[in-house]
């Protein structure tokens, strides 16, 4: 073995890696961006969820437990009448409601507290800190004497007998196929490309419209097959648990097949080799993934990336495939209207935005 020859290769390497300013990019900056909007996410969040109190106590232990939930830090509590309760939990303006009876205070004075707390459940995260502002609030009348605190806990959705992949399944299943697709489309399509097979069509009367919704076509239709593969193995083998129409989740797997086809076409015109497409993952799927509410509920994010959140086609994604799986949602839920426009209406701009880069790029 020569050690020259070990240098020689070893600086040509180097030397490649110094011309290639992405690459570069990609190495240094990406990692630094990634972890910083993971820490800003994580600690720069000062967003409390909303709360409703309703506290039908007269009596004077009511007031302090609901004078302890309106100054917690954990929560932003707004006081509501029970009888309302469900019906904001169900249009989104509160993530649980609390409901004080009106023997609170007798329940005090025999030592059980039972506080009625009524979570809206779809988001595991959102739950911890209602639970955690009720349990600080008895710190109040901890003074007086021995007291059993059980709090009567309702889930409008999920519930105790959901782990945490019945939670994160459903925006996973969804999840795993734009990503597989994204990654598969944009390194075929590029292949398509450094073989000459584009510039061989383009010579062609074909339109490049043409040639692009054919080439959607034929990659749309294996993704698919493959989007109806890992529903069956969530729903059949994993057994996440669904209470919504099958056919409705394929329908939102179709629109992310189609979003995420149309994205790897759009990109790979951006990219000279197949290390350079796949450097698109940490930069466009990487953030997504963070910032779409998987991991954190977009209501918790800091207000700045809340209103990126919001811009983001794969936030509609995973609310529609909650909404359909956790919640029961159909067409006539007018949420789940908004997330089949928004990926659909999103797919239909990226094939436009293919098509107009496909014109520019080898026109």
């Amino acid at each position: 073995m020569s050690a020259h020859r070990v240098r020689a290769i070893t600086r040509r390497l180097l030397q490649g890696f110094r011309r290639d300013r992405r690459t570069l990019a990609l190495l240094f900056v990406a990692p630094i961006v990634i972890l910083s909007l993971l820490g800003y996410l994580i600690r720069g969040s000062s967003t409390a969820p909303e709360v409703g109190l309703a506290n039908e106590d007269s009596g004077p232990i009511g007031g302090l437990v609901a004078d302890s939930l309106h100054q917690s830090s954990h929560i932003k509590t707004t006081d509501i009448s029970a009888a309302d309760g469900d019906a904001k939990l169900k249009d989104g303006s509160i993530v649980a409601y609390i409901v004080l009876p009106a023997d609170f205070t007798q329940q005090v004075g025999q030592g059980n507290i039972a506080p009625e707390v009524h979570l809206e459940g779809s988001q595991p995260g959102e739950d911890a800190p209602v639970l955690q502002a009720l349990q600080q609030s008895m710190i109040s009348i901890a003074g007086r004497g021995n007291i059993h605190f059980a709090p009567k806990v309702d889930y409008l959705y999920g519930g105790p007998e959901y782990d945490t992949l019945d939670y994160f399944g459903a925006a996973f299943v969804g999840l795993i196929v734009f990503f597989l697709v994204f990654v598969i489309t944009i390194v075929s399509f590029l292949n398509e490309r450094s073989q000459g097979t584009l510039e061989r069509l383009m010579a062609s009367p074909l339109r490049r419209g043409e040639i692009v919704l054919g080439y959607m076509l034929g990659f749309t239709v294996i993704a698919l097959v493959q989007a109806v593969e890992v529903l069956v193995f969530a729903l059949a083998v994993l057994r996440i648990q669904n209470h919504g129409n099958v056919f409705l989740i394929f329908g939102m797997e179709a629109l992310m097949v189609i979003a995420a086809v149309n994205l790897g076409i759009f990109l790979s015109m951006f990219a000279r080799s197949e290390f350079q497409a796949v450097q698109f993952i940490p930069l466009v799927i990487v953030p997504q993934f963070l910032l779409s509410g998987i991991l954190f509920p977009v209501s918790s994010e800091p207000q700045a990336l809340q209103y990126v959140s919001n811009v983001l086609p794969l936030t509609y994604a995973v609310n529609g495939m909650r909404d359909i799986m956790v919640k029961g949602a159909d067409l006539t839920w007018p949420s789940l209207q908004l997330d089949l426009a928004v990926v659909a209406a999103f797919g239909i701009l990226l094939i436009a935005a293919g098509t107009a880069t496909l014109r520019r790029r080898l026109g």
